[in-house]
């Protein structure tokens, strides 16, 4: 897969899809690489071209040194738009992928056609809870949180039901450079758009999971009730719904997209 030179980071990304036809970014959650996103690759790379990518300090992409800010991580995302000569584009990110929409949806709208925001809030856990997360990564690593964080990101009967899907997620959350996510982790604390998300003015999907203990629905239906005409979808799923609710994702974003 391409690797792109990012201002001082390195990012990984895959462009899938047939020249010409709109383009649709996909952006993770803190812990994933750009992989999370393979139920919905396969199922709109027939008519979207689709860009994923590994966040700074994720997957294959470099990690510099830390704290990151979600500023950062959306200002990587528009140089690799640059680079790849997309000057518009539907986006979807789940969780600080959804943060990162929210800062490009504010603060570089003439980039977005529409915006989707799932699993995401405008200011996600308490600094306190963050700070003893980053504190445990860099001590132990990233198996000493590995499976706590499968534990939010799905719910107990899909663990019971899809065991190689959670077993595959948790070896994904283990291999990420701990570096990277603690960094990550900082940028996540840091963000606070309770005031800035009014002022996304752009077609707006949210969609939350109704088991989700990491953004809870309350924290979609705030976004969805202070974005102008903002559409809101709510799964039968934790925090990973484009994996566990893949089905119903993928046909509340295909109709959004196609609206």
């Amino acid at each position: 897969m391409p690797i792109l030179k990012a201002g001082d980071a390195r990012v990984h990304y895959a462009l899938e899809g047939q020249s010409g036809t709109p383009v649709l970014v996909f952006s993770n959650s803190l812990g994933a690489n750009y992989s999370m996103w393979d139920p919905q690759a396969r199922e709109f790379r027939e008519q979207f071209r689709v860009l994923r990518y590994d966040p700074r300090g994720h997957g294959r992409s470099s990690p510099m040194p830390g704290p990151y800010s979600i500023e950062q991580l959306a200002k990587d995302v528009l140089v690799l738009l640059d680079a790849l000569g997309l000057d518009r584009v539907h986006f979807c990110g789940l969780s600080m992928g959804g943060m990162v929409g929210m800062w490009l949806g504010v603060n570089a709208p003439e980039r977005i056609h529409k915006l989707a925001l799932c699993n995401t809030g405008v200011k996600i856990g308490t600094p306190e809870a963050w700070n003893a997360r980053i504190q445990a990564v860099r001590k132990n690593g990233m198996k000493s949180v590995a499976s706590a964080v499968v534990e939010r990101w799905f719910t107990p009967a899909f663990r019971e039901q899809a065991p190689a899907t959670v077993s595959n997620t948790q070896n994904m959350i283990e291999e990420t450079n701990a570096d990277g996510y603690a960094a990550c982790c900082a940028a996540v604390r840091d963000f606070d758009f309770r005031k800035q998300v009014r002022n996304i003015r752009l077609p707006t999907l949210v969609i939350s999971g109704a088991h989700d203990p990491a953004t809870p629905p309350s924290d979609g239906r705030f976004l969805a009730q202070r974005i102008p005409d903002a559409r809101y979808a709510e799964l039968n799923a934790a925090h990973l719904s484009n994996v566990e609710a893949q089905d119903r994702f993928n046909n509340e974003l295909a109709a959004f997209l196609n609206s």
